[in-house]
């Protein structure tokens, strides 16, 4: 392709947006003030473990396969394809993840785990891209295929084998883990004397370098590599118009089907190396329905990014710190975080009064009070809140987040071959 085709083929800028971008130090003062708020809220309500190196530790293992579910919808959805089969292309990955893995060791497992998403991307492709399918419908069709295939393979792949059923595949070695020695230690030790702030700031970074499993270091590295990859190269902009005027692409020059093949091969791909992480690294095991969703979890989180790299990776980091909070002391550290939406929404409703916004305010300020009268009158929430917890979070922040939302234009808008000739 051209110069000049590149750069026409780039989308036009919006207008009357109004919104301005967030400046770095803008984002780190964000970033200051919210851990700081969080160490008032561990300070009064006595939740010492929300910050603590274990805390932050399996929050980022629960964050990873949600992540890597967000990102493949990211690379299918930039593209035009809406992909809601994520759930079932995960359900692929732990299921030949796990086949791989415990007979020729974890990273082989990894890329089985890999191709086996792939699959069900490819499957999707064909059935949107060339037969022009409803992409809900096929997305949905994966998944009920993907929890039928994998139970019939059970029975034949570990029902009889060692260790292994018609639900469960035999353990499987695990992957190294990497501690930073001396750092780590004294990282835990400041955190253990819970001061406000640094115990916290301590505790975060210590979570983050403690028992470190290496593929959680190659799916962090995903995740500046795909915004690279679709904002800075010809090939992410050929890939990204495809989702936002595919006639136009064409007209360009741009094999429109060939970037959304390739967009939702990738897409299937990193969902089943987030189902490939849950069984090798997560639980050592495959077992049926391990994936608890986390497809649409990921499909949420993305959603939340408003189709960024950077802003999923917060989304799948608050949903996997939400689902991790009911591991370790779950009723009392659900119960300190209603304190802090509480305190959240309070400054939410000063913010809708600057923006003019009564009704909004209203409603945050009387939202706002029922938690604080929740959180005074009691002294934990039923267990039965605690697992609903990164469900509820769910739909919080996409309700809440729903009016900033700008997802590619021509995404799944049908596009038949041809249309811009």
């Amino acid at each position: 392709m051209s110069t000049s085709k590149t750069t026409a083929a780039r989308p036009a800028p919006q207008k009357g947006n109004g919104r301005r971008k967030l400046t770095l130090p803008v984002v780190l003062l964000i970033v200051a003030a919210g851990l700081a708020l969080i160490s008032l809220v561990r300070l009064i309500s006595g939740a010492e473990d929300i910050t603590s190196v274990g805390q932050v530790a399996g929050a980022l293992e629960l964050a990873v396969p949600i992540g890597l579910a967000g990102l493949g919808g990211l690379w299918a959805e930039r593209a035009g394809v809406i992909n809601i089969g994520l759930e079932g292309m995960m359900i692929l990955g732990t299921w030949f993840g796990a086949w791989a893995g415990f007979q020729w060791g974890p990273w082989m497992g990894v890329l089985f785990g890999i191709l086996g998403g792939c699959i069900g991307g490819l499957l999707h492709a064909v059935i949107t891209v060339t037969f022009g399918v409803n992409h809900i419908v096929s997305g949905v069709a994966i998944n009920i295929l993907a929890v039928g295939v994998t139970r019939y393979l059970s029975n034949f792949a570990f029902d009889g084998v060692q260790g292994g059923s018609s639900k469960q595949s035999p353990r499987i070695d695990p992957i190294d883990k990497i501690t930073i020695p001396g750092l780590s230690d004294w990282l835990a030790d400041l955190q253990q004397h819970h001061w406000f702030l640094i115990s916290d700031i301590a505790g975060i970074i210590g979570g983050l370098i403690t028992g470190l499993s290496l593929l959680t270091v190659v799916a962090l590295l995903l995740i500046p590599a795909t915004w690279w990859i679709l904002w800075r190269t010809p090939f992410g902009l050929r890939l990204r118009s495809c989702g936002e005027s595919p006639v136009a692409a064409e007209t360009l020059g741009v094999n429109v089907y060939k970037y959304k093949y390739i967009a939702v091969t990738v897409s299937g791909g990193l969902a089943g190396l987030g189902g490939a992480f849950l069984a090798i690294v997560a639980t050592g095991i495959y077992q049926e329905g391990q994936t608890g969703g986390r497809g649409y979890i990921g499909l949420a989180a993305m959603i939340f990014g408003n189709w960024m790299p950077g802003g999923m990776a917060l989304g799948a980091g608050l949903f996997g710190f939400t689902d991790s909070l009911k591991l370790r002391g779950g009723a009392e550290n659900v119960h300190a975080m209603l304190l802090l939406l509480a305190i959240l929404l309070v400054i939410a409703v000063f913010w809708q009064l600057y923006k003019k916004k009564y009704v909004s305010a209203v409603i945050a300020a009387a939202v706002s009070a029922l938690l604080f009268t929740w959180y005074f009158l009691t002294d934990q929430v039923p267990s039965q809140f605690v697992d609903a917890a990164p469900y509820v979070t769910t739909l919080l922040v996409l309700s809440l987040s729903a009016q900033r939302l700008r997802m590619p234009k021509a995404n799944g808008v049908p596009y038949r071959k041809g249309e811009g000739k």
